[in-house]
This record gives structure tokens, sequence and C-alpha cells, in this order.
């Protein structure tokens, strides 16, 4: 089997992925509640009992809420860097199965390589991820992908980091107007937010997308999406030109929302 993944859940409510190879089922982060994340997995065909491991981005509850109700499933190990891992750990009553790795460093875990890479978050050590699976021969193809969510601004190593993805996930999270409208959150939230320790706004996302020149990528999936204060459409225009030039597809994942496996 090829590697395969499907985001799950993807918005300010919930963040996580699956993937899935002959000898693994991982998820990238895991923003649900224990039960919830159990649902989602079960309209994919997949049971949280049969996960094998969790890659941690960072601590926020959008990403590591499921850690809560981990403690009736002792077996899942999750993997996080030493910050991450003190700080979500600081509030659960069980220990967690932690495996510990160094940020900017790659390991594998099964027939999965992964290398993590420090972003720029209002967390204690974020991280995003490259995951390939594969040999690179013919009986084996090599694909890797890359999942980059919560971060202020793209510094040029993250850059390096996504270009060699076959796969690309990357956060487009406000469009600015939208963002300065809202009546919602307070002034406080909204600094917080377009911070460069914030979250991408769609046209950061698209200068990203610019900014990386000779990119591997055959798809993009833009996750991560304000319910409030950003659309679908608002993403495709801003970002989908950029990639139809370079003959890549692209996929927008609406606040709340996930996505079929794909192959990648």
């Amino acid at each position: 089997m090829a590697m395969r993944f499907s985001i799950l859940g993807s918005g300010s409510a919930g963040n996580s992925a699956l993937i899935r190879t002959d000898h693994t089922r991982v998820l990238l982060d895991a923003g649900f509640s224990a039960k919830r994340l159990a649902e989602l997995l079960e309209g994919q065909g997949e049971q949280l009992e049969r996960i094998d491991a969790i890659f941690l981005t960072h601590e926020h509850s959008d990403h590591a809420a499921a850690l809560t109700g981990l403690a009736r499933f002792p077996g899942i190990k999750v993997f996080a860097n030493r910050a991450t891992a003190e700080k979500a750990q600081a509030g659960l009553k069980h220990r967690v199965a932690w495996q510990h790795f160094e940020t900017g460093g790659t390991f594998r875990y099964r027939d999965l390589e992964i290398s993590s890479f420090a972003v720029p978050h209002d967390a204690q050590d974020p991280v995003g991820f490259l995951i390939a699976h594969g040999e690179d021969d013919q009986l084996a193809p090599r694909r890797s992908l890359a999942w980059l969510t919560d971060l202020g601004h793209a510094p040029q190593h993250v850059r390096e980091r996504i270009r060699e993805a076959d796969v690309l996930v990357v956060e487009a999270n406000h469009c600015p107007q939208m963002l300065e409208a809202d009546t919602k959150r307070p002034w406080s939230t909204k600094q917080r937010i377009s911070g460069r320790h914030g979250h991408l706004s769609n046209a950061a996302a698209r200068e990203l997308l610019e900014g990386v020149a000779d990119a591997r990528w055959r798809h993009v999936f833009f996750t991560h999406l304000s319910r409030d204060c950003n659309s679908p459409a608002a993403v495709a225009a801003a970002c989908g030109t950029v990639l139809t030039a370079r003959a890549c597809g692209f996929s927008v994942v609406a606040p709340g929302g996930g996505t079929p496996f794909f192959d990648c």
C-alpha cells in the first residue's frame, strides 16, 4: 500500500489527520475529544484502538484535546518534543506514553521517516512535519507529505523543508479584511491571530507558495480555515492561480470539514 492520508477534521474546533500504510496507522495531531476522534475514524473505516501513534505539533487544545481520553488507550504512543510533552502532560491526570524527538531532527517509526522543523507560533516549541514513506524505487516509490499548520509567518528554513513534499497541507487561516470586520473577537485576539507568531492569512499563504521555487508538490490542501473570518472561496481566489500556473492540484478544506483518503 502507498502512503494514504485523510484529514479527519480541520479548523479552530479541532485538527487531525490519519496516515495509513501497510504497517502503520498514525495521527497527525489529535485536536478532538477521544470520543469525537473515534467517530471521525469510524467514518474512514478505522478504529481508535488500532492507531499506533500520534505525532503532535504542539500542545494547544485544537491539536491535542484527545490526550485527555487516551487513558483508555495505553498502547498509543505520542511523539512530541520535550517542551510540548511537558506542557501537555501538566494538564493531564494520567501519564501519556511519550516518545520524545528533537526539533529539527529526523527519526523513523515503523515504515515512516519523520522530520520535524520549528515553526513560529505562540506555543512552547511548535513544529511542522515532513513524513516520508518508501525507498525511491519502482517497487516502493518514495512519497512525502508536509504538515504545516499554525504559524504566523514562514521563515526560509520552513520553505526549504516543504519544497521536498509531494503533498503539502498548509493553513490559510483568515482573510485580513474579514478578521478586521469581525465583531466576536476582541482586538487583542485579532492581534494574536494576525501576528508573526499567530496564523497565516490567505495572502501570507499565497506569498509562501510563491516563495518556494522548484517545489515537488502534486497537490496542496489548504486547512485550518476560520469559520467566521475566512471562506473556501476566499482561499481559492487568493491562492488558486499560483498553483494552477504550476499545474498543481489543490483542495480547500472547509471549517470543520475533512477529506477522503488521498494517495501520496
